[in-house]
């Protein structure tokens, strides 16, 4: 198949696929598999190709990271810059470029955050959360360091961060749970019932309550992802204007984990701009580097200045090629006016998921998102049950069709392209989708 954005040229798994993942089981841990078999050999702006030369669209920006673009030319040309210069690391010595994006970076993020701490990986970032708002409450001679999470959102793969996941089976390798990290339900709009979203989240605090957990004395910070990781659900408005009022109330940091969420994939420049609410802190991956591994925490100075000098450090955190990179990011998504093609490119995403959900409603039970995020959850005919194996077989009839989308392993397609698609690039990705669910829907 041949299409502008699209080109199937080979079979699929491509000649030479089975090769290069035969050595990848013999010389990788398996955790690193079980994507569809497509061998990535290059990537630029909203297309992906093989080793054999087939074009894919691409709805998954590798997971939310490429929002401006695969191999974005501007993020290009800032990394080798500092290979010219030369320079790629220097540990925590000062260096100019860190300090330029620190400046920028805080700028583009705006009031409150005053001060801001680099990483590698958005774990590390969920982490020092974590740290910070356990800092505070000693600060504040609180009895218990409380961490109060929501059920079903995802915040990375390392201790803390697992413990602030709610995935028992994914934590069990831990072997114990901190009682100081509680959950709430997630307000899921077939979950609330007819209460009210502020009812529902005074219900789960009393869950709390009755476990013993006093909300002066023993919470020191609320931890949310952004939205609903595998299916892109956001909160009610009103749900999370109520922790809000509940932070200020009794002296707890409200933190957001904008890993998927930030700069300008839902159409803000951050997620939680949706709720108009204002946290104390928030932590940030994936699209802050442009293909790099950048990460990290912003928030007010006294509470970014909680860890004493030296205390909170990172080996490659801030290194010369990153900052760059981050830099050169920040710049596109502002002289390209990306935030606001989000959202109007998402009026786009919408409005053709809204019709494939019209055309299948007996296998499309929603439609959830914003922005360039979307998830395309799918049910069975007959009982209207999660369907996650029907989703599965459509993930994979697009990939043979020319159009990678999130494959979640359960009801869900994500969908989330490159901010700079084309128009016509995402309309032809929805064609493509709607193909794939009639196929398989048939057969």
């Amino acid at each position: 198949m041949s299409t502008v954005h699209r080109s199937i040229k080979t079979a699929i798994p491509a000649p030479g696929t089975e090769e290069i993942l035969a050595s990848l089981d013999c010389y990788e841990s398996r955790s690193m598999h079980g994507q569809f078999p497509l061998i990535w050999d290059r990537a630029v702006d909203a297309s992906v190709f093989d080793i054999a030369g087939n074009c894919w669209i691409d709805f998954t920006s590798t997971i939310f990271v490429a929002n401006v673009g695969h191999s974005n030319a501007r993020v290009t040309a800032a990394i080798q810059g500092m290979m010219d210069a030369p320079i790629y690391s220097c540990y925590a010595y000062p260096n100019r470029k860190r300090a330029e994006y620190l400046q920028r970076l805080l700028e583009f993020a705006g009031k409150p955050f005053e001060k801001a701490f680099l990483l590698s990986a958005g774990t590390e970032a969920t982490e020092a959360a974590l740290k910070l708002m356990r800092m505070q409450g000693q600060k504040l001679g609180k009895r218990r360091l409380g961490i109060v999470c929501i059920e079903g959102n995802w915040h990375g793969r390392t201790m803390g961060a697992q413990m602030m996941s709610s995935n028992l089976a994914q934590r069990d390798w831990i072997g114990f749970q901190d009682a100081d990290i509680h959950h709430i339900p997630f307000p899921y709009p077939w979950a609330l019932n007819a209460a009210t979203p502020e009812a529902f989240l005074e219900a789960g605090l009393e869950r709390l309550a009755t476990s013993g957990v006093d909300l002066d004395m023993d919470v020191c910070g609320f931890m949310l992802e952004t939205f609903q990781g595998w299916g892109a659900v956001f909160y009610p408005k009103e749900f999370v204007q109520a922790i809000e009022k509940v932070c200020r109330k009794h002296s707890i940091l409200l933190a957001f984990d904008e890993m998927q969420a930030g700069f300008g994939r839902t159409g803000r420049r951050f997620g939680y701009q949706h709720y108009e609410v204002t946290p104390d802190l928030i932590a940030c991956g994936k699209g802050m580097g442009g293909g790099v591994p950048l990460s990290g925490v912003m928030g007010r100075a006294e509470v970014m200045d909680l860890p004493d000098t030296g205390n909170m450090s990172s080996t490659h955190s801030a290194n010369p090629l990153v900052c760059a990179a981050g830099l050169a990011v920040i710049e596109e998504l502002e002289q390209r006016d990306l935030v606001g093609e989000a959202a109007r490119k998402g009026e786009l995403l919408f409005k053709g998921l809204t019709a494939l959900q019209q055309r299948f409603p007996d296998r499309i039970s929603d439609v959830l998102g914003k922005g360039l995020i979307a998830a395309v959850l799918f049910r069975t005919p007959d009982t209207g049950a999660a369907d996650s194996a029907f989703t599965s077989l459509v993930a994979e009839r697009c990939m043979q069709k020319g159009l990678l989308v999130v494959h979640t392993g359960r009801e869900s397609i994500k969908i989330g392209p490159p901010l700079t698609i084309a128009d016509q690039a995402l309309l032809e990705g929805i064609d493509v989708l709607g193909e794939a669910i009639a196929e398989v829907a048939a057969e």
